[in-house]
C-alpha cells in the first residue's frame, strides 16, 4: 500500500512534463515560460521537504500524511480549473508541497523495516517511486490525447482521494520517535548537515544527477513534437514505458548493495548515466538513439538512488525524517534547476544543448562522488 501510494502521489509532479505544449497552446503560454510550470512543482516539493519532512519526527506521520492528501485533492483541482499561467504556476507549486506524502512514507517504511531487509523495503518503496514518475507521462499523455489536459487532473485529484482513504485506513499509528519544538526541528537539519560528511556527499551527489534526469525528461516532450518525430502528445507520453527500465536499476540496487558497497554501486550507476547521455548526444535524432539513451539513463539513476538512500537512512534512526528531508530537498532543488534551465537551453541551443547539460552534470556527479570517497566516509556522532 506504501509502494501504491507513493507511486501516484509522485506522479502528480510529472503530469505536467508532456503536456506542456498542450498548455501553452490553450493556455497562450510564451514557449520561454512553460519551464515554470514544472519548475513550480519541483520547488514547491523542495520547499516542503525543508519546511514539512522534519514534522514526521515528532508528530504523527499518519495525520500528517492525511492533512496532505486533502492539501494535495485541492490544490489538484486548483489545477483543472486554472485559465491564466500564473493560476497554473501557483496551484502546482501547492501540488509540489503537498505530494511530500512521498517523503513521509519514504522514512515511516524505513522505521519499520530491520537492518538487514532496510535495502529490499526501500527498494520496493522506491520501485513504487520509479513507476510514478515514468508512467505518470504515459497516464497524463494518453488522457490528454483522448479527452484534454485538464481531465488529467480531474483524474488525479479523483485518484489522490481514494489514496488518502486508503492510507488513513491502513496505516499503523506509532508515536514520534523524537520530541522538539518546530523552530529547533528546523535547525537540526542544518546541524546534521554539518555534523554528517556522509549526509553532505550523497545529498550533492543525488542533485547533481537528478538535475540531469530533470532536463531531459522536463524537454523530451518538446524534442519529439519537432521534426524528424513529430509525435503527438500521447506518443510523446509513451516514452515512459521506455523508462520503466529503471524499475529494473531499483530492484538490482536493493539486492546488490549489501554485497559490492554503495560506493562501487553508485560509480557503475552514474557511468551509465553519462553513457546515456553521449549516446542521446550522438544519436538523438533517431528512435533507437533516443530509446537506447533514456534506458541507460534511467537504469543509472534509479540504480544510483537505492544505495545512496540505503546509507543515509542508516545514520541515526531518532532522526531519520531530517536525514532524509536534508537529501531530498538537495535532490529536489537540483531538479527544479534541472527542468527550469534544461527548458531554457532546449529552447536556445535544441537538443545537443540539452544532452551536453546533461553531460557535464553526470560528469560532474560521478567526479565529486569519487572524490569524496577516496578515504573512507566515518559518520559522526
Amino acid at each position: 500500500m506504501m509502494a501504491i501510494a507513493v507511486c501516484a502521489t509522485v506522479a502528480n509532479l510529472y503530469y505536467n512534463q508532456p503536456l506542456l505544449p498542450l498548455m501553452g497552446f490553450t493556455i497562450g503560454i510564451d514557449k520561454d515560460n512553460l519551464g515554470l510550470i514544472p519548475f513550480a512543482s519541483q520547488i514547491g516539493y523542495a520547499a516542503a521537504i525543508l519546511l514539512i519532512s522534519p514534522l514526521g519526527d515528532v508528530m504523527r506521520r499518519k495525520t500528517l500524511i492525511a492533512l496532505l492528501s486533502i492539501s494535495l485533492t485541492l490544490s489538484l483541482f486548483g489545477i483543472y480549473f486554472s485559465t491564466t499561467l500564473w493560476m497554473l504556476v501557483l496551484a502546482t507549486f501547492f501540488v509540489g508541497i503537498s505530494a511530500n506524502i512521498t517523503q513521509q512514507i519514504i522514512p515511516f517504511a524505513a522505521s519499520l523495516s530491520s537492518a538487514e531487509n532496510k535495502g529490499k523495503v526501500i527498494s520496493t518503496i522506491m520501485m513504487g517511486l520509479t513507476l510514478g514518475i515514468l508512467l505518470s507521462r504515459t497516464v497524463s499523455g494518453t488522457i490528454a490525447e483522448i479527452f484534454d489536459w485538464k481531465t488529467v487532473y480531474l483524474f488525479a485529484a479523483c485518484l489522490s482521494i481514494v489514496i488518502g482513504v486508503l492510507l488513513f485506513i491502513v496505516l499503523p499509528n506509532p508515536k514520534p520517535s523524537a520530541k522538539m519544538n518546530y523552530p529547533s526541528l528546523i535547525i537540526s537539519m542544518f546541524t546534521l548537515v554539518k555534523k554528517q560528511p556522509l549526509l553532505r556527499e550523497a545529498a550533492i551527489t543525488g542533485a547533481l544527477w537528478f538535475a540531469a534526469f530533470n532536463a531531459l525528461w522536463a524537454t523530451l516532450a518538446l524534442h519529439v513534437s519537432n521534426e524528424p518525430f513529430s509525435y503527438n502528445v500521447q506518443q510523446a507520453g509513451l516514452f515512459g514505458f521506455i523508462g520503466m527500465a529503471g524499475i529494473v536499476g531499483a530492484k538490482m540496487s536493493g539486492r546488490l548493495v549489501n554485497k559490492m558497497g554503495a560506493k562501487l554501486l553508485i560509480s557503475i550507476s552514474l557511468v551509465l548515466v553519462l553513457l546515456g547521455f553521449v549516446v542521446m548526444a550522438i544519436w538523438g535524432n533517431s528512435l533507437c538513439g533516443l530509446v537506447i539513451g533514456i534506458l541507460l539513463l534511467d537504469i543509472g539513476v534509479f540504480g544510483a538512488q537505492i544505495p545512496n538512500q540505503v546509507r543515509i537512512l542508516s545514520i541515526d534512526p531518532q532522526a531519520q525524517s531530517r536525514i532524509n528531508a536534508v537529501y531530498m530537498l538537495f535532490y529536489y532543488l537540483g531538479a527544479s534547476f534541472g527542468s527550469a534551465v534544461g527548458v531554457k537551453i532546449m529552447a536556445e541551443s535544441g537538443w545537443l544543448g540539452l544532452t551536453t547539460m546533461g553531460i557535464i552534470l553526470a560528469l560532474s556527479a560521478l567526479i565529486f562522488h569519487q572524490f569524496k570517497n577516496r578515504k573512507p566516509l566515518t559518520v559522526k556522532s
